[in-house]
């Protein structure tokens, strides 16, 4: 399945020569960008508290950054940037509806 792939937070290129899971030295072959990161995790949501839906991980500053968060699961589907394609798709369509 396409949306199963697991991308780079970045970049966007497949990350599939690296072992699961991630460990918090993990890096994109392609452009080197950390992926122990907020921003590669299930859990992140910016619109929560601490960006987190997580509700007892400790806040991290930095969401590009490598962290050491217990709670990490890296979320396969994301597109450059760390967008998640179903939530583009829909303010897509929200877009179309309202202009």
């Amino acid at each position: 399945m396409p949306g199963d792939a697991l991308n780079c937070w970045r970049c966007g290129t497949e990350v599939a020569d690296e072992p699961l899971p991630l460990s918090r030295t993990a890096e994109c072959r392609h452009c080197r960008a950390e992926l122990h990161v907020c921003r590669m995790c299930e859990f992140y949501d910016p619109g929560k508290a601490n960006a987190c839906r997580e509700p007892v991980a400790e806040p991290v500053s930095d969401k590009t950054r490598a962290n050491f968060c217990g709670w990490f699961r890296a979320r396969p589907g994301l597109t450059a940037g760390g967008a998640d394609p179903a939530a583009e798709a829909a303010r897509r369509q929200l877009d179309d509806l309202f202009g």
